[in-house]
């Protein structure tokens, strides 16, 4: 049956190539591929059905057994982290960083942030949010504005583009309290065309269609990454004695979104063990169960969208210091697509499953543009593929908010 719908699909989208020579129009055949494809599809397949009799045929595990097991992946997830984290930090001094390496690490990790920024919302609430690009966008055109008419530095924008996109998360949540599943999908997604549209159609404030250029960017302690500085000043590599290239600041912004990224999961990962946190897992359980045992759903969902937006806005602020240039073409609906793909296919509420979902919907789009026609073609195959093999995440285990020891044994002998 898949080899079926394979060969369907393969034959007008594959099998059949137009092609433009001086003027005249000529189809190309390539039943090769078409074979090749479905053959591929059906040795999957099949794959699939033994590996599936496979798992079967092993039977269920013992408590002490399916324990031990949890406790060796919490263990491998923890030490494959840390091993992450330290090739992010030597990254560009690694022998084959490049600009182009460095620059896709600084887009990962912009999208990462968001992820875990949209996680405190999905992943631990529960509150599905289809317009968090909002929030992105409120950060990038805050520090945007702030810096280009007030001549503010990047680390005194920083909060307040924060502070704005938290508020306009507020006033997202009031209007939502009473609403769950799609009626909030579908009002929040709302909510982020609005904004898009005001920002495309509010010209003299916003720049409209065209955008706003010439965004500063961020100094190293008031030293600017400058070929040349202005009289009476002194650029970065001529303090530390270094020949000019333009991959100092390079490294420098991606340093700095390396930063972020790492105060926002540390961030994170405390607000879950506090009472909030708490909070918002029970709320994403029972809301029912929440109110009678005293908690307001009200103050827990608006801190979820207040906190989320927070961090969308200091990932927008990166972003538009970053680019230089920002217009409303940045913040379309596929980009909040993008980052919930992010959010679920890592794993609802998993951090690291959210660094190994960026890392697959981010990079291999970039890496497989050498595949031209085919690339969003192999990107949607890997995406079914991996729903089909984890379809509750990449890293659906998570850690226990609160950890219960073994209850001690009442009396010497059995009851």
């Amino acid at each position: 049956m898949a080899a079926g719908v394979a060969l369907a699909l393969a034959l007008p989208l594959i099998g059949l190539h137009v092609v433009d020579l001086s003027g005249t129009i000529i189809v190309e055949t390539r039943w090769s591929w078409v074979a090749i494809g479905v053959g591929a599809v059906f040795l999957g397949r099949l794959a699939l059905i033994a590996g599936r009799g496979l798992l079967a045929r092993r039977g269920k595990k013992t408590p002490a057994g399916a324990a031990a097991s949890r406790w060796r992946r919490g263990a491998w997830v923890y030490w494959l982290a840390w091993a992450v984290a330290i090739f992010a930090l030597a990254l560009p001094f690694l022998p084959f960083a490049s600009a182009r390496i460095v620059d896709l690490g600084i887009t990962l990790l912009i999208y990462i942030m968001l992820g875990w920024g949209l996680n405190v919302v999905v992943g631990l609430a529960g509150l599905l949010d289809l317009g968090y690009v909002a929030f992105y966008a409120v950060g990038a055109y805050s520090y945007a504005l702030l810096a280009r008419h007030f001549g503010w530095s990047f680390w005194l924008c920083l909060p307040l583009a924060g502070v704005f996109a938290a508020s306009f998360g507020v006033l997202l949540g009031f209007p939502v309290l009473r609403l769950r599943g799609d009626y909030l999908a579908i009002v929040t997604l709302g909510f982020g065309e609005m904004v898009r549209i005001v920002l495309n159609n509010w010209t003299s404030f916003t720049g409209g269609p065209d955008g706003l250029l010439h965004i500063p960017q961020p100094t190293f302690f008031g030293i600017e990454f400058a070929e040349q500085a202005e009289p009476g000043h002194t650029t970065f590599h001529q303090l530390f004695g270094l020949p000019y290239d333009d991959f100092q600041q390079l490294s420098f912004l991606y340093y700095l979104i390396l930063v972020l990224a790492l105060v926002t999961n540390a961030f994170t990962l405390r607000l879950r063990r506090l009472p909030i946190g708490r909070a918002w897992e029970a709320l994403r359980e029972d809301e029912v169960a929440c109110r009678s045992l005293g908690i307001n759903p009200t103050t827990t969902k608006l801190s979820a969208f207040a906190i989320g937006a927070m961090l969308a806005g200091f990932a927008g602020s990166f972003f538009a210091t970053r680019q230089t240039f920002i217009s409303p073409e940045s913040f379309v609906f596929i980009e909040s697509a993008i980052i919930l793909s992010i959010v679920v296919l890592g794993g609802m509420g998993s951090q690291f499953g959210v660094v190994a979902a960026a890392a697959i919907l981010i990079l291999l789009p970039e890496f497989g543009r050498a595949l031209q026609d085919f690339r969003m073609l192999c990107f949607g195959a890997a995406m079914v593929l991996i729903m089909v093999w984890r379809p509750q995440g990449l890293m659906a285990h998570r850690a226990p908010s609160l950890l219960l020891g073994a209850m001690p044994a009442r009396g010497g002998g059995e009851a």
